[in-house]
């Protein structure tokens, strides 16, 4: 008998057997101990990054007993260590593309880190099992069944592929014995593709000298009297004998076979490929069966899932994007923007959509450089952690704009392209009508944009065309139905009734009208951004359905209410809208990725891309990357609507608020001139004018204040221009940091991308450390008018509000049919904190007239109009 080492006693993997000379090597002991070590292994991971898990896959055609078998016992092992594993199960009638399919979505899921597909494949379909088993990605092959990995292993590259989990096995136990396999003879018996053939590829490149037997092999006895580590993988019971084994040799035996036995209940009983009874004789080790290699198949499995989460956490961390970023050149001075566009390589979006780690069934492309995404996304994401929500705001702008657009692309740029954070950008799709203004095409400019810049100005995204249709339906159904009406008479329905009470059920039906007042049908433009504000603002298809059923479209003689689900066209409008749900994925000059998705009005409604644009980015960048969502006008109007709609319905809370504001403007509002829109710009705005400058800093810390007074952390981010001097810039920035802004900031992302904003960049990520204190500016249960004097004192500034009788009589019937409660929107001037689009600077005492309100019952708010708003909206 071989003595036993005390390393052998202390890793306790052998036993003896009492009435055997060969040492028994336990696969049931030393998969334990294997199991162990993971799940050690699988709790450092989840101490080093919290919530995190290796994922397992198994999948299964059909239902065959011996795989079911199998797979619980793999998802037992699993569930026991840590491992996070799953069982898919597709049909006995599963096609070959069926399975294809299921495996590449699997492939695409970055929390799987490991795929098994069970073989058999127990289909009704012809399926070709080696095109299935290369289908897995290599990287999460951890049955090292894949021909790259095969192919790895052949060469001698072990450290990059995943070993078959049964020689792995093999390996294991030999290397319990204790004896080393450099220098040895040894002898594989069996040559497939599972067992015989990589393991002789693993000894080979452990430095044994190896020959594989096989049926044909004419001198099998002696080849295997030779060896001085012998595996036997032949799938033949007991065909290795006793007398044939060199004394003292390894043998591991991977056989299971069923024998007759008589003695046995169920008549049968398990052996391997070799005669146990007369090897234990001659061997120095032997494996058992069962409780030998079987055991280990399963812990290696195991071991090349966590082997293959630890590659994955190496490579991105936790959740950490992989994607390549533009190296960009900037040039001075600075092309235009029209020319830049085109000098920016941009990558496929198929391309980029995968580096974030969403699946190829997720993204519907439209065209190459953008494609939509699906909302599924988010069901599949849902247990994900949000990243960190940044809302990119202004001062008042000025007519020819402040850049918040540029801003927000810039900060993405930053967090992105130079400091390696996952960052996704959410912008509103350009209004067609702002593309050839003075604000340029209205997607950020020349170093911080959007590309290709001819797609995204001057080509729908089908958002536009969607809320366009679905408006001329709602009118020309209000139109049809009061005209039909009008033309029916009881006479004509078939009643001859006179009284009431005696209608039957189906007279009811035939006489029931909707009696439309035609004098207080929507208005079609006002329709349209009501439409626009819904696709806004809902969170799921189911959503938008019932949004679209409770917009108003006009009042019946009655005095209530008519919705399109009186109409009846509700659903028609939700099939109409369906596909402008989904938001369109596009990148900047640098590579970044932005959403661009809805765009209703900032003045009449509340100005700022979708709630799903916004959602699905938080999902995808994880709980330590960063989403830059701009919200329409400045502090005052865009960004109080911001948080008291868009959160209200979306439920997120922001964390940073980033206020971009520029000397030219706050020169504007510290003068009593106006600004004239377009260039050139008048001179005493170009001069260096510290007093007028210093006036017009007391509109900017309004501004502050007035985020502030949400309980987010404040960051003012100055957009230079080349007018702009040292002293300038050293004065508003120590102004704004006197108004509590938790920094201010110089950036020139317009010159510089990403690179020009890195200062901003690391404000917010330390500014996003604080602990969240969001809160919202009024309770939505206080009344209608009590919310509008409440915004209109502590944005604004004002003394009061003034409600004409219209408006007085709006708020009562709407208070009436139970909107009281909805959130409210104030459509005033942007230009200005007052309702004079003139008046610049902080003005005071001043009395904020409301001429009408109007029901956005679909999109959920008041809408109080003021006369500095255009009379189309009236």
């Amino acid at each position: 008998m071989f003595a036993v080492t005390a390393t052998m006693l202390r890793r306790g993997a052998l036993r003896y057997s009492q009435c055997t000379m060969a040492t028994v090597v336990s696969g049931n002991k030393t998969s334990q101990q294997v199991r162990e070590r993971l799940r050690t292994e699988i709790a450092e991971m989840s101490s080093q990054f919290p919530g995190f898990r290796p994922g397992l896959v198994v999948l299964q055609v059909g239902d065959r007993d011996d795989s079911n078998l199998y797979i619980s016992m793999k998802l037992k092992a699993a569930a026991e260590i840590g491992i996070n594993a799953s069982h898919i199960r597709l049909p006995k009638t599963a096609t070959e593309d069926e399975v294809l399919r299921c495996i590449i979505t699997v492939n695409e899921n970055p929390a799987v880190h490991g795929l098994i597909v069970q073989l058999p494949l127990d289909s009704f379909n012809s399926i070709d099992t080696e095109k299935v088993t290369n289908a897995v990605a290599p990287e999460k092959d951890v049955d090292g069944l894949n021909s790259i990995n095969a192919g790895k292993l052949s060469r001698g590259d072990l450290k990059n592929c995943f070993i078959p989990c049964t020689p792995n096995g093999c390996l294991e136990l030999i290397n319990q014995t204790g004896v080393a396999v450099s220098g040895k003879n040894a002898v594989v018996i069996g040559r497939s593709k599972i067992v015989g053939a990589p393991m002789h590829d693993l000894l080979l490149w452990n430095h044994a000298t190896v020959t594989t037997c096989h049926s044909k092999t004419i001198d099998l006895a002696e080849q295997v009297g030779r060896a001085d580590i012998l595996v036997v993988g032949a799938g033949k019971a007991e065909m290795v004998k006793g007398e044939w084994v060199k004394e003292g040799a390894v043998v591991i035996d991977c056989g299971i076979n069923h024998i007759t036995d008589s003695s046995k209940p169920s008549g049968k009983r398990v052996v391997g490929d070799v005669h146990y009874p007369s090897t234990v004789q001659r061997a120095g080790y032997i494996t058992p069966v069962p409780g030998g290699v079987g055991p280990m198949t399963v812990a290696m499995l195991m071991k090349n899932t966590v082997q293959s989460a630890n590659r994955f956490l190496q490579t991105h961390g936790l959740r950490k994007w992989n994607i390549v970023y533009t190296k960009m050149e900037t040039r001075k001075p600075q092309p235009s923007g029209i020319t830049i566009s085109p000098s920016c390589p941009a990558k496929s979006i198929a391309q980029l959509a995968r580096e974030m780690g969403l699946f190829s069934e997720e993204v519907d492309p439209y065209g190459r450089s953008r494609a939509k995404i699906q909302l599924g996304v988010l069901k599949r994401m849902e247990n994900h952690p949000d990243g960190k929500y940044v809302v990119v705001t202004g001062i008042t702008p000025s007519p020819v704009g402040e850049g918040k657009r540029t801003m927000a692309l810039g900060l993405a740029q930053a967090l992105g392209a130079h400091l390696n954070i996952n960052a996704f950008a959410c912008i509103q799709e350009p209004f067609p009508a702002f593309c050839f203004g003075a604000k340029g095409f209205a997607v950020g400019g020349r170093y911080s944009q959007l590309i290709p810049l001819d797609e995204v100005s001057l080509q729908p995204f089908g958002q536009y065309e969607a809320v366009s249709t679905a408006s001329r339906l709602v009118i020309d159904a209000v139109k049809a139905h009061a005209h039909f009406e009008t033309k029916l008479s009881q006479k004509k329905l078939g009643i001859e009734k006179s009284d009431p009470l005696t209608f039957t059920e189906a007279e009811i039906r035939r006489f029931v009208r909707l009696d439309i007042d035609t004098d207080t049908a929507a208005d079609c433009d006002f329709l349209g951004n009501e439409i626009m504000a819904i696709l806004s603002l809902s969170s799921a298809e189911e959503d938008l359905k019932q949004r679209l059923s409770r917009i108003v479209v006009a009042i019946n003689k009655s005095g209530d209410p008519v919705t399109t689900e009186d109409l009846d066209i509700s659903g028609t409008l939700a099939m109409l809208l369906t596909e402008a749900l989904k938001p369109v994925l596009m990148q900047t000059v640098e590579g970044t990725p932005v959403f661009v998705h809805t765009s209703p009005l900032a003045d009449i409604a509340q100005g700022y891309t979708s709630i799903l644009a916004d959602k699905i980015a938080l999902k995808l960048v994880g709980s330590e990357g960063f989403v830059v969502s701009e919200s329409g006008h400045g502090a005052d109007v865009g960004l109080e609507k911001f948080f008291n709609i868009k959160c209200h319905y979306s439920g997120l809370k922001p964390d940073v608020v980033v206020i971009e504001a520029d000397v030219r403007t706050l020169k504007m509002h510290g003068s009593a001139l106006p600004i004239q829109a377009g260039w050139p710009l008048p001179k005493e705005y170009l001069q260096e004018n510290l007093k007028q400058l210093e006036k017009g800093c007391f509109y900017m810390k309004k501004q502050v204040e007035n985020a502030k007074a949400f309980g987010l952390p404040v960051i003012v981010a100055f957009n230079i221009l080349s007018c702009d001097t040292n002293a300038e810039l050293e004065l508003v920035c120590s102004q704004a940091k006197q108004a509590g802004a938790f920094d201010a900031v110089q950036c020139t992302h317009w010159s510089e991308g990403g690179a020009g904003v890195l200062t901003l960049a690391e404000a917010v990520r330390r500014a996003a450390q604080l602990p969240g204190q969001f809160k919202f500016l009024y309770d939505s249960q206080i009344s209608a008018d009590g919310k509008l004097r409440m915004l209109a004192k502590q944005m604004y500034g004002a003394k009061d509000i003034e409600l004409s009788p219209k408006a007085m009589e709006k708020l009562a019937l709407y208070t009436k049919q139970g909107f009281g409660s909805l959130p409210v929107c104030i459509a005033k001037t942007h230009l200005s904190l007052s309702n004079d689009p003139e008046l610049k600077g902080v003005p005071s005492d001043f009395i904020l007239p409301i001429t009408d309100v109007k029901a956005i019952a679909g999109a959920g708010f008041l809408c109080a109009l003021t006369d500095s708003v255009s009379s189309c909206y009236s």
